[in-house]
This record gives C-alpha cells, structure tokens and sequence, in this order.
C-alpha cells in the first residue's frame, strides 16, 4: 500500500506548481524528511518537480534508470524511468485548486519560495506548519 503525496513549490505571486509522489508520503523517515535533509533549496524543488510525477523519491534526482532493476538512491519518475506519458508538474494559480486536484494525498508538501521553508499540511489538518516542526 502507499501514502500519497503532493510536492509543490508555492511562488510568491500565490501559484503553485506541483507533482504527485506515489510512495512513502508520510514525514518521518518518508518524503518529508528527503525533502528537508536533501531539496532544501528553490533550484533543488525547482529541478525535481520539473522531471514530473513521481512514483519514489530519493536522496537524488539521478539519471534515467529501468524502473524494474531501480537504482539505489535516484528518484523515480513517472515519466522519465517508467515511460508512462502525461506526467508532467502541474501549476495552479490557487491552493484550493492544488488540494482539489491532489485530493487523494494524505500529505501536501509545499515549499515556500518567499521564505526558503518546506511547510505540510495532513489530508485533514486545517493549515500549513513548517515541516521541520515535525523532524
């Protein structure tokens, strides 16, 4: 089974442009944490969500890999590693429109570009907290 999730850059005009993360969406010892200790910066979430959809994250965004054989410590993507068209990053112009889309996520990752932060939020919490609140 897995825990989904949704991985976003929020820009300081309000949009988001964002991916879906297959696997391993919870905080602690999943995507929240690789997100925080290893894409802590706008241009390392600006490269991984422009390689799409993702069905693992990892410490690294790595190369193209066979998706049967997989490669220790590469992210893999939907589109690159596994072939499959349409998974491209998605932008939004509003959150509402980023949590309806990603409505089957159990956690929402959003790093804010103003503040250099990585916030969450869970399916059923009412507001962002700064992810490293949860580390």
């Amino acid at each position: 089974m897995s825990t989904r999730s949704a991985i976003g850059i929020l820009k300081e005009n309000g949009s988001i442009e964002a991916v879906y993360c297959h696997y391993d969406g919870y905080i602690k010892g999943g995507v929240g944490q690789m997100l925080f200790e290893h894409y802590n910066s706008r241009s390392d979430v600006e490269q991984l969500i422009s390689n799409g959809n993702i069905s693992s994250l990892d410490k690294e965004i790595g190369e193209k890999h066979d998706f049967d054989k997989g490669h220790d410590g590469w992210t893999t993507f939907y589109g690159r590693d596994r072939g499959e068209s349409g998974q491209w990053a998605r932008k939004f112009l509003h959150p509402l429109s980023f949590h309806q889309h990603y409505n089957a996520s159990e956690y929402y990752y959003l790093y804010d570009e103003a503040n250099e932060e990585w916030m969450v939020k869970t399916y059923d919490g009412k507001r962002y907290r700064k992810l490293s609140e949860f580390l």
